[in-house]
């Protein structure tokens, strides 16, 4: 091993330990990984920076904008709604919402086409009474396998495109992904609508006060006024006004004393309530006691014509994350006020204003209709109850749908290259005003982009130096007492295996060359290699933060950590029993 292989050696893991602690943001790491690179020799410092003109930036970049104009076009809600009075059982809602899911994610990036579909999952949950917790995950999964189809569907599509054009001198073209993808999506739609029911379904999910959806573990924050009826009761009182589960889990006084609610405490004028509970519950507390919401604009109630509650999922780009609503001022910057808060698996007992976000997070807001929809894009919060408030939609409806089906068109014919037909999509989306600057540059998911332009070369620099190959002889090692397709399916496990703890574009960026060299050193060809790297990245069914469509239904779904392997596992498992033999039939190994 050289120096500069030990340089690259030690880079990654720590790259990956960094990951994996989970402390600083992925970008961030990213770009340590970069710095550190530059300053050991092994990505020349002219070179450092080469990352962020890659194609690859352009693609995913103009994907995201061309996603978040077919979002707001509201078009797949309205084609769900005839759907929606014949969607009676779990299983026919589970089937067809997951099959839309997969059409939708197989032309846009599937993060986009799983905040389209939320919202249509919970009205149909609504109306029928199926818990959040069986449609949100098995819409999740069904994101991910979208994604598979196509090379915009999913990052590691687009970035092992890339190495093979390094490689071989070649791109894969927009559907060289699909003859596996669908197969892959077919078969998993199967799983997910036999399997649905090992999911938990005695969980609600995210919901606003107007009980537009129940959800468990809602943390409200109540103030006791003067007149209150509860002046001078004790704990037990307060619960007893809900008529259903609710617990008062601390009484603040005098702004700043904290007591638990003993049967000897008695409620005072001034006391603010944190009560936990469903929020029909909440709802005949406030109502029955007199009490007023911390934090509620006075009037706010009653002025029903200007002003309502919404509730929505806290993502993973929020600029909610780590800050807390006193912090990012949420009245005087954003003009809403937080009602309450759901946080799955966690019981919270601090006063709202000083809770810190989370991705996940489910919230209740209250604001102007007026400038509802202008916070919540700019919070980065997806909406999830039905509401009267038509989000994004503009007169243009089908306009996005065309301009996306010109690009891949123009892509499928060989009329123009992926990166100059999307950034040419996204362009005219922004000529017709089909989608404002403002969304264009809030839609883009940044720190994806600084985590794949610090990367890049990163990655480039570990197979220059060797350590790809140094790799690829120590899997060879193992893979030489397996015939191909056991080779094969070494590398489709292990880029399944490291893709929670890299992020899916990273695993891909560190794997694919090594995959590659791999199939060098076994004489065979690199392409079923690539593509089990690609197949195995995009496929993280077991944990909740492997790929942002799975940390996006956590909260909503009300999730915990184990429910991701019971239904991950046999979905996982026949990913690889059906993606190994799908892979070497439509890409031989020789």
């Amino acid at each position: 091993m050289t120096l500069h292989q030990g340089f690259a050696f030690a880079i990654v893991l720590a790259m990956m330990a960094l990951f994996v602690w989970g402390r600083l943001r992925y970008d961030v790491v990213a770009m340590l990984a970069l710095f550190a690179s530059v300053a050991a020799g092994i990505v020349p410092a002219e070179d450092a920076f080469s990352g962020f003109g890659d194609e690859v930036v352009i693609i995913v970049a103009a994907a995201l904008l061309v996603s978040a104009a077919v979002a707001k076009s509201g078009v797949t809600e309205r084609l769900m709604q005839p759907l929606a009075p014949y969607l009676r059982t779990t299983r026919s809602q589970v089937f067809v919402l997951v099959l839309a899911v997969i059409v939708l994610s197989t032309f846009i990036k599937n993060v986009g086409a799983l905040a389209i579909l939320m919202p249509v999952a919970f009205q149909i949950g609504k109306r029928t009474g199926t818990p959040p917790s069986q449609l949100l995950m098995p819409l999740s999964f069904g994101s991910l396998m979208g994604g598979l189809i196509t090379m915009v569907g999913t990052s590691p599509n687009i970035i092992v495109s890339r190495v093979r054009e390094e490689i071989v001198g070649q791109p894969f073209q927009l559907f060289d992904y699909a003859p596996v993808g669908l197969g892959i999506a077919a078969l998993g739609l199967a799983c997910i609508t036999l399997t649905y029911r090992l999911l938990p379904s005695d969980r609600r999910g995210g919901a606003s006060l107007d009980a537009a959806i129940n959800i468990e573990n809602y943390v409200a924050e109540l103030r006791v006024p003067p007149g209150s009826p509860l002046v001078g009761t004790v704990a037990r009182d307060v619960t007893a006004l809900a008529e259903g589960p609710a617990t008062l889990t601390t009484v603040v006084r005098e702004r700043f004393r904290r007591y638990k609610p003993t049967p000897m405490l008695r409620l005072q004028a001034g006391d603010v309530l944190l009560l936990e509970g469903e929020p029909e519950a909440l709802e005949r507390v406030v109502a029955r006691g007199g009490l007023e919401l911390a934090g509620q604009d006075a009037g706010a109630a009653a002025d029903g014509d200007t002003v309502g509650t919404i509730e929505g999922v806290v993502t993973g780009d929020s600029a909610l994350v780590g800050e807390t609503p006193a912090h990012i001022d949420l009245r005087g910057r954003y003009q809403v006020t937080l009602l309450a808060i759901s946080r799955s698996g966690q019981r919270i007992t601090q006063r709202l204003r000083s809770v810190r976000f989370q991705a996940g997070d489910v919230v209740v807001l209250q604001g102007r209709f007026d400038v509802l929809p202008d916070s919540l894009t700019a919070l980065g919060i997806l909406p999830l109850a039905e509401r009267d408030l038509a989000l994004g939609r503009g007169r243009r409806r089908w306009l996005p749908i065309l301009v996306l089906a010109l690009a891949m068109a123009a892509v499928a014919l060989k009329l123009a290259p992926v990166a100059f037909a999307f950034f040419g999509a996204a362009l005219a989306l922004l000529l017709t005003r089909t989608l404002s600057l403002r969304d264009a540059y809030e839609s883009v998911e940044w720190p994806i982009l600084i985590l794949l332009g610090a990367l890049i070369p990163v990655s480039e620099a570990v197979r220059t130096t060797g350590a790809t190959d140094l790799i690829a002889g120590w899997l060879s090692v193992a893979a030489g007492a397996l015939p191909p397709m056991g080779a094969l399916g070494l590398i489709l496990v292990v880029a399944m295996a490291v893709t929670p703890f890299l992020n899916n574009a990273a695993t891909v960026l560190v794997m694919a060359p090594v995959a590659a060299s791999l199939a060098g050193k076994l004489g065979l060809a690199p392409d079923p290699f690539l593509m089990a790297v690609a197949l195995g990245a995009a496929c993280d069914f077991l944990t909740p933060f492997g790929h942002q469509c799975n940390t996006l239904v956590m909260g909503p779904g009300g999730y915990r950590f184990g429910d991701y392997c019971k239904l991950g596992m046999p979905l996982s498992a026949l990913v690889i029993a059906a993606g190994i033999p799908l892979i070497a039939l439509v890409w031989p190994l020789g």
